[in-house]
């Protein structure tokens, strides 16, 4: 069997379209080599003309700039195409000028006769000034919006990708919509980038036209008058004209490609092209046009003016400000007062209150390549190991962290909020390493002093070239988004107790329901509702206690719950319950246990307080208050700087009391009760308060 083709059937197999391109580019090439005939020089600066005509009218009628994402590859075809055409028709003119102003085809000398009179003076002069024209102002402007679009659409692409990702987590797109819109933002970056570049070929090409002309003028000089031996007067005015139609002939269309650049780049993006932008937002206001039509009939009316033309415009101007005013009014739609109302009540929905984040971090502008995966940003990576590790240490999943940039916030600056209102700030600094000083470094650091923002160390920001310098001195070096994780990271341990909603709860439960479901029927609600156990969940929390044996503290609520319904009483048999795993948080397994104690008369006092104080937490002494707290504060710095937990060991019947009072003023001093304790364990008391050791 013959497996070859025919010539017929291979060509058919030819992808035209493909080709097109290629064979385009290899003609206009030629055309800088081959010599081309006048009438072929006609035909192709007619094809140049229309193809810059057609250039301007697809960039009028464009909605979007990535409907002619092709733009800057035509503007470099173009810009070859009319180069080609100049060395093209500068052979002829060089080689046949001597014959007449026809030499070089039809085209160039209606351009040098027609347009400009015959009179090479005036083409040279109107040239130069078209020149000037794109070169200056229309080319450089473009290009000027060019570079400035690209820079901005490069620096909100992160913010771009942020807005899809969580349209695409909140489910209001799919991922091929995601997908589509991703790729449109990168094309868009492409394209301005592209137009930057593509702006100096036109730059280029003016610069060109103008040393053309002026070697095709002297050139053609020397030939006319040494070669063909005519007269200057008759050489000038044969090679000036031909090179002034030449040039105009070029120019012209370079002009109009200029001028397409400028409107797809300086366009801001609508459902409307550029005819229907102009006319919607420039002749829709009457007033303006109203205003106008005064001062030119004023203007009018100044003797030595032309009174016809300014007060026939007036006139029109103020006949269209007629006719668009009567426009719009017939436009609106006259409803009676009660229906109007009616709308504007139906228009408000519940869709309108917008929920407040439960956990929420707010950005500044230049911390976005943080959270940007595209960036290589790890933030998000991070926080998602913060909240596993979180739930791993403390019992149950925290809300989601819900990432915004703000505007309003400064460059390199964030923000944590809880339930809408701000619990943390900092600053980080991308590319920068923040130098922690835990207490024993060796050497101060260049750079920029601050405080770690989790925990208030002094710190440093260092260049990336300082880091292993950093750590030989003893400083902790992490980076930027360590730095916001591990602020983050000790809010959300802190405020635990915040975050463990009702949702938080209910999913807790059905976990626990998996494995053990009758445990959990049986507590709740049966013997317990959910508001009771939620509120003994987060005093335990609120102290720093894990949640991680849920089925020990259901067992112990459930074996209580038909007893009392008290949930300070309950937090505590949970409490005493779980002594094991407190006492385990602060001290090694079979550690001695190194504690803080009250002096025998002190806890005497206490407990009088306890007994005689109708309020939980109140009825201590100022005076003896002031006192406690200062001897607790001073112990508490001893024992942290001996390496010790910083703990408070006291009576059950103080516990409570202690605790509440002591937390707030010393966060690291941590109150348990004798009855806490397992009994395998040994004490040993370093600090008494109220007496010595």
């Amino acid at each position: 069997m013959n497996n070859q083709l025919t010539l017929p059937a291979a060509l058919s197999s030819v992808n035209w379209r493909s080709l097109a391109g290629p064979l385009l580019v290899i003609m206009i090439l030629a055309m800088m080599i081959l010599p081309l005939p006048p009438f072929l020089l006609d035909i192709l600066f007619t094809f140049n003309i229309a193809l810059a005509i057609m250039v301007l009218l697809v960039s009028l009628y464009t909605k979007k700039t990535l409907d002619f994402a092709v733009f800057p590859t035509v503007l470099l075809i173009t810009t070859l195409l009319r180069l080609s055409l100049n060395v093209a028709s500068t052979r002829v003119v060089l080689l046949e000028g001597h014959t007449g102003p026809d030499a070089a085809g039809k085209v160039i000398e209606a351009f040098g006769h027609f347009l400009v009179g015959g009179n090479y003076a005036v083409g040279l002069v109107v040239f130069v000034i078209l020149v000037l024209i794109n070169f200056v102002v229309i080319t450089k402007g473009a290009g000027r919006i060019a570079e400035v679009s690209a820079r901005f659409t490069l620096d909100a692409m992160p913010g771009k990708q942020m807005a899809i990702d969580a349209d695409l987590n909140a489910g209001l797109i799919g991922e091929d919509a995601a997908r589509k819109r991703r790729a449109e933002i990168s094309q868009e970056a492409d394209f301005y980038g592209s137009m930057d570049g593509a702006s100096k070929f036109v730059r280029g090409d003016a610069v060109a036209g103008i040393m053309i002309m002026l070697i095709n003028i002297v050139g053609g000089l020397v030939i006319g008058v040494l070669q063909h031996n005519l007269d200057l007067a008759t050489a000038a005015r044969n090679y000036a004209l031909l090179t002034i139609g030449d040039g105009l002939v070029a120019q012209i269309p370079a002009l109009v490609i200029s001028t397409a650049a400028g409107i797809v780049v300086s366009r801001v993006a609508t459902d409307e092209d550029i005819g229907q932008q102009m006319l919607g937002q420039l002749f829709s206001r009457p007033q303006v046009l109203m205003l106008t039509a005064g001062i030119i009939g004023v203007m009018g009316l100044i003797p030595g003016m032309p009174h016809f033309a300014f007060l026939l415009l007036a006139i029109l101007l103020g006949g269209l400000a007629y006719v668009v005013s009567h426009r719009t009014a017939a436009a609106e739609p006259q409803l009676p007062h009660q229906e109007v109302l009616a709308t504007e009540i139906q228009d408000a929905s519940w869709e309108d209150v917008m929920p407040v984040d439960t956990l929420g971090l707010e950005v500044g502008y230049r911390l976005i390549p943080l959270v940007d995966k595209a960036q290589d940003g790890d933030l998000l990576k991070r926080i998602n190991g913060a909240r596993k590790k979180f739930a791993q240490e403390v019992g149950f999943l925290p809300p989601a962290v819900h990432i915004r940039d703000n505007l309003e916030l400064r460059p390199n600056a964030y923000r944590i909020t809880l339930k809408g209102a701000e619990v943390g700030h900092g600053e980080a600094y991308g590319g920068m390493y923040l130098a922690i000083n835990p207490g024993r470094v060796t050497a101060v650091l260049p750079g920029a002093a601050t405080q770690d923002p989790a925990f208030g160390l002094p710190a440093v920001w260092v260049e990336a070239a300082l880091r292993d310098q950093a750590q030989t001195h003893g400083y902790t070096v992490v980076d930027a988004s360590t730095v916001v994780t591990t602020h983050l990271n000790h809010l959300i341990h802190s405020h635990a107790a915040e975050l463990l909603g009702r949702q938080e709860l209910q999913q807790l439960l059905d976990h626990l329901g998996r494995n053990a479901p009758k445990l959990v029927e049986d507590l709740v609600p049966k013997l317990l509702p959910l508001s009771a156990l939620q509120k003994v969940l987060q005093n335990l929390l609120e102290e720093g206690v894990h949640i991680r044996d849920m089925r020990t503290i259901v067992e112990i609520l459930a074996e209580h719950a038909p007893r009392t319904q008290d949930t300070n009483e309950l937090t505590v048999v949970t409490r005493n319950a779980l002594g094991r795993a407190i006492v385990q948080q602060f001290y090694a397994p079979g550690a001695e246990l190194q504690v803080i104690s009250l002096n025998h008369d002190l806890e005497s006092i206490l407990m009088q307080a306890v007994q005689s104080s109708t309020v939980s937490g109140a009825g201590i002494d100022p005076g003896l208050a002031d006192t406690l707290l200062k001897e607790a504060s001073a112990a508490a710095q001893r024992q942290e700087q001996l390496g010790l937990p910083v703990v408070l060991l006291v009576p059950a019947q103080i516990r409570v009391l202690l605790s509440r009072f002591l937390r707030r003023a010393i966060p690291q001093l941590k109150v348990i009760s004798h009855s806490e304790v397992p009994d395998s364990k040994s004490i040993k008391v370093t600090s008494i308060l109220g007496g010595k050791a």
